[in-house]
C-alpha cells in the first residue's frame, strides 16, 4: 500500500519530520503532502491517530498517466475498486487540477464515477442486486488528482479533515487551526520540561496542542474516522492503535504552559475546550494584558498569533503591539520567542529581525512564522559515577 499524508503549504516537512518520529522511513515529499510507501492497513489507523500537522490520511488506489479522457476512464476502470468499496458503500468523487490537459474537474469527476461504477459491477458480477449501488453504507470518498497529466485516485480515510481533534467545539472570530498550531510548536525549541507562553490565547489552540505533544497525546485519540467503518481494515486493527495510543499517554507528566488573553470570553472559552480533552492540569489560561507579561522562569519560551491589523483602522494599534512584544522580549534574551503573522510590517515594528522565517498560511492568508530562538537552558549536572 501508499498512503499519502496531505499538508498545508509550507508544512511538508513538519508531517515528514512527524512520519519519520513514527517510524516510517520510506516517504517522499511533494508539493502538499507526503507520501509513504509499504504501508499495511494498520498504518491507516496509526497515521489518522498520530499526525498533528496533517491535513488528511488518503490510500493511492491507482496512478496512472492520463491525457485524455478516454485514457481516465480505462486507467479508473483497471483499479480494484471491488476489493476496497463493499456493496451500499457511498463513494462520492472529488477532484483538482494542476497544469494538466484535463483542466475540468467537474467531466473527471463524472468519468471517474462512470469508471468506478463499472468496475463496482464487473468485480461483483452474478454477485451484484438491487442494493449493490445504493450507496447508503460507510463513506468512501474518492479523490482524482490531476498534476502535470498523471492523475492520482486515492481514498479519503480520514472523513473530517485531521484538524478537527474533537476538543474545540467552539472558537473565537479567527481561529487558528490545530493542525496549524502543533507545527508551530514543533518547528519551536520548546520542550516540556520548559514553561511556554501564548500571549494572545484566544480558543486556546496553542497551548492545547502543546500539552497534547508535550504529554505524547494522540491529536485523534477522541474523534472517529471515516476508515474506522472500512471492513478490509477490521474493528480489532483500530482498537490495538487506540489501546496503543492510550499505553503511550504520559497524562501525569508534568507541564508549565500559559495561556492568556484580554477578552474574558476566550478564557472561558479556551479553559472549556482544555477540559474536554482532559488537560487540566499543567495548563492554564487567565485574562491579562499581553504587555503584562512577566516571566517568572528563565528559558520559557512564547509562542503566538497576534492580530494582523487586517481590519480598517487597526494598522497603528497593532504595529503599537508589536513595537511592545520587541521591547518586551528585548528584556527577557533568555527566551526564545515566535510569532505567526500576516502583517509584512511585523519585524520593523517588532524592532529586531528574525533569525529565521517560515512562509506559512492561516486561513490562506499569507503568513510568515518569525523565530527569535534564544540560547538554550544549561544541562542538570550529571550525578558523580
Amino acid at each position: 500500500m501508499e498512503l499519502i499524508a496531505t499538508a498545508a503549504a509550507g508544512l511538508e516537512g513538519v508531517v515528514a519530520r512527524e512520519l519519520r518520529q513514527l517510524g516510517y522511513t520510506d516517504t517522499r515529499g511533494f508539493d502538499g503532502g507526503v507520501r509513504v510507501g509499504g504501508a499495511a492497513p494498520a498504518d491507516i489507523p496509526r497515521l489518522n491517530l498520530w499526525l498533528r500537522s496533517a491535513d488528511r490520511v488518503k490510500l493511492v488506489v491507482g496512478d496512472f498517466e492520463a491525457t485524455t479522457f478516454d485514457a481516465l476512464f480505462e486507467g479508473s476502470l483497471a483499479l480494484p475498486w471491488s476489493e476496497l468499496i463493499p456493496p451500499g458503500g457511498s463513494f462520492p468523487v472529488i477532484g483538482r487540477a494542476v497544469k494538466s490537459q484535463l483542466a475540468s474537474v467537474p467531466d473527471c469527476q463524472a468519468i471517474v464515477k462512470k469508471a468506478v461504477v463499472e468496475s463496482l459491477r464487473r468485480g461483483r458480477g452474478s454477485r451484484a442486486d438491487s442494493d449493490w449501488l445504493s450507496e447508503t453504507g460507510p463513506l468512501y470518498r474518492i479523490e482524482v488528482g490531476l498534476r502535470e497529466d498523471r492523475a492520482t485516485l486515492s481514498l479519503d480515510c480520514s472523513g473530517d479533515g485531521l484538524h478537527k481533534r474533537g476538543y474545540r467545539e467552539r472558537a473565537g472570530a479567527a481561529p487558528l487551526r490545530e493542525t496549524l498550531a502543533a507545527a508551530l510548536v514543533q518547528l519551536s525549541f520548546w520542550r516540556a520540561d520548559r514553561q511556554l507562553v501564548d500571549l494572545f490565547c484566544g480558543s486556546g489552540t496553542i497551548a492545547i496542542e502543546a500539552a497534547l505533544i508535550g504529554r505524547d497525546i494522540a491529536p485523534g485519540l477522541s474523534r472517529r474516522f471515516a476508515s474506522m467503518a472500512w471492513p478490509w481494515i477490521g474493528r480489532r486493527v483500530w482498537d490495538e492503535a487506540g489501546a496503543e495510543a492510550m499505553d503511550r499517554a504520559a497524562w501525569e507528566r508534568p507541564l508549565d504552559i500559559q495561556g492568556s488573553d484580554i477578552d474574558p470570553a476566550m478564557i472561558e472559552l479556551a479553559t472549556a475546550n482544555a477540559q474536554a480533552f482532559g488537560l487540566t492540569d499543567g495548563l492554564h489560561f487567565k485574562q491579562m494584558r499581553a504587555g503584562d507579561f512577566r516571566p517568572q522562569r528563565e528559558h520559557g519560551v512564547a509562542i503566538a498569533n497576534p492580530p494582523y491589523g487586517e481590519r480598517s483602522g487597526e494598522a497603528a494599534q497593532v504595529m503599537a503591539l508589536y513595537a511592545e512584544m520587541g521591547r518586551l522580549f528585548e528584556r527577557w534574551p533568555s527566551w526564545s520567542h515566535y510569532w505567526l503573522s500576516g502583517n509584512p510590517a511585523f519585524e520593523a515594528a517588532f524592532g529586531r529581525k528574525a533569525e529565521r522565517r517560515r512562509k506559512l498560511f492561516n486561513a490562506g492568508i499569507r503568513c510568515q512564522y518569525y523565530q527569535y530562538p534564544g540560547p538554550p537552558p544549561p544541562r542538570s549536572p550529571q550525578p558523580p559515577t
